[in-house]
């Protein structure tokens, strides 16, 4: 498989069974996706565990890929849904504990890390399910990801003209769900 392939003929060929094509995908967005989830966590060894489980899903699941999407956006749809279930699943340290004193506690998952698991669940995540995947690609990588309209421009492959129109448009379709209850 040739590094000058695209994410998207990688994924297909991951689905096929092509290890070499995984080994470049992961060359290719592992150290990007590395820093993002250290943006959320700063526990080394989970932003590690959660980076090794992305790639493992990508192996099982490269099939699952419809191509409706950018194949970075969808990377990163995994990786931040492996780091959410990871952070739910610690136990917080009770105050006064043994493991709180001594620092050995696991560190605690921030606000924005219980705000953004939030967001799966509820209206406003039925809202961001329902737009189309281009719409919801362009909230993903600025409003849930923080992002740069340059750099979420560069990361959807598309002009920051059209992203920010995707913005409007995706703005406009879930405060009408949010508001009205109907479906965008």
């Amino acid at each position: 498989m040739s590094p000058d392939h695209d994410d998207a003929t990688l994924l297909r060929a991951v689905a096929r069974g092509d290890e070499a094509a995984l080994r470049l995908l992961y060359d290719r967005h592992a150290p990007w996706l590395s820093i993002r989830l250290r943006r959320r966590c700063n526990d080394e060894e989970v932003v590690a565990d959660v980076l090794s489980d992305t790639f493992v899903a990508v192996w099982r699941g490269a099939g699952r890929y419809r191509s409706d999407g950018e194949p970075a956006a969808w990377l990163w749809g995994i990786a931040v849904r492996r780091l959410i279930s990871r952070l739910r699943g610690r136990p917080a340290p009770e105050p006064h504990s043994a493991a709180a004193l001594d620092g050995h506690a696991e560190p605690l998952a921030s606000a924005e890390d219980q705000v953004l698991a939030g967001v799966e669940y509820g209206d406003l995540g039925t809202a961001l399910g329902r737009l189309s995947p281009e719409l919801r690609a362009a909230v993903q990588a600025t409003i849930l990801d923080g992002l740069s309209t340059r750099e979420a421009a560069r990361l959807l492959g598309i002009p920051q003209g059209t992203l920010k129109g995707r913005l409007r448009r995706a703005k406009a379709e879930m405060r009408t769900a949010l508001v009205s209850g109907a479906t965008p």
